[in-house]
């Protein structure tokens, strides 16, 4: 399956992100409810496949007969922080005077677009990093996932690491686990081993430790929110993330998609941050590892303000 996210036989169609490593399937979802229950679980995630899954998941309601503006305000709402989805589904809601058929359509358009873009976006990004980096081949280091598994196709920041790959530029990455569920261990570092491009899993408080050893160059993040004045939410651990980097001197660049940046937001403070249950850290695989009961702070994003970022660049080139 060469898509993260597909339109097949009347369903929308997933690679669902829980089972790898240790499984690739995918999963067709046919109900507004069962793609909501797939975005809460994180079966698909990333501001650009969510961006994908708000289109088709109007165009799914729409086809079915069911109350369309009812069951997209629902799926718009399933993950709060990453305005991709809500711009999904309103681009897809704008469609809806002219039937059924010009939804999908328009959500069948944003899965074409979404390669293209991301592709664009992280060319342009690519030369930022050139720029910004002295040595070569360069040591990188990501967080959480940004690659094709994130968006429709291609990858944002990963994108990144795939353009230099093919130039020979990579010695290597640092894949910080990412917690609370391992989007990094878990995905990017299956990413990369099908890329062949040699990496490292490391804890995420080993990101610091790392930067102070002089084995980073260059760390690349994607974004689910970037407000207008360019700070940026991502997965929690960004904001420490760069907070290091800043202190190591070691560039710090932001990927993604135009449709990521929210002018209506002036600035980061603005962003509302979802909350994950607590289970994600008191539970481990089925396991209990905190005393019972025990009180949770478990913020799925944080907010890294613009002036700790190198540069925010989307398929325009650098933002702001």
């Amino acid at each position: 399956m060469r898509r993260t996210i597909d339109w097949a036989e009347d369903a929308i169609v997933i690679i669902d992100q829980c089972a790898l490593p240790g499984e690739f399937r995918t999963l067709t979802l046919r109900t507004a409810d069962e793609l909501i229950g797939a975005i809460r679980r994180l079966a698909v995630r990333g501001a650009p496949a969510l961006g994908a899954a708000g289109a088709l998941g109007v165009a799914l309601v729409a086809r079915s007969g069911g109350d369309v503006r009812a069951e997209a305000g629902r799926i718009a709402g399933a993950r709060p922080t990453a305005v991709n989805l809500s711009w999904g589904v309103e681009r897809a809601l704008a469609k809806l005077p002219g039937g059924a058929d010009a939804v999908l359509l328009e959500a069948l358009a944003i899965l074409d677009e979404d390669e293209e873009l991301n592709r664009t976006a992280s060319a342009h990004a690519a030369e930022v990093v050139l720029a910004a980096c002295p040595r070569r081949p360069l040591r990188l280091l990501s967080h959480c996932n940004a690659g094709s598994l994130a968006t429709v196709a291609w990858g944002s920041a990963l994108g990144v690491v795939w353009h230099l790959q093919d130039r020979g530029l990579v010695e290597s990455v640092l894949v910080d686990e990412t917690r609370p569920l391992l989007q990094g261990a878990r995905l990017t570092a299956w990413e990369l081993e099908r890329a062949g491009v040699p990496y490292r899993v490391q804890p995420d408080g080993a990101a610091a430790a790392a930067m102070a050893r002089g084995m980073v160059d260059c760390v690349l993040v994607g974004a689910d929110r970037i407000a207008a004045n360019g700070d940026v939410a991502n997965k929690i651990g960004t904001y420490g993330l760069a907070i290091a980097a800043r202190h190591h001197g070691v560039p710090f660049v932001v990927v993604a998609p135009s449709s990521t940046v929210d002018t209506s937001l002036s600035s980061g403070e603005e962003i509302v941050i979802e909350e994950r249950d607590a289970a994600e850290l008191t539970e481990f695989g089925g396991t209990v590892v905190a005393p019972a009961g025990a009180a949770v702070f478990n913020p799925a994003f944080d907010v890294t303000p613009a002036s700790l970022i190198t540069a925010v660049v989307t398929e325009h080139g650098r933002f702001g």
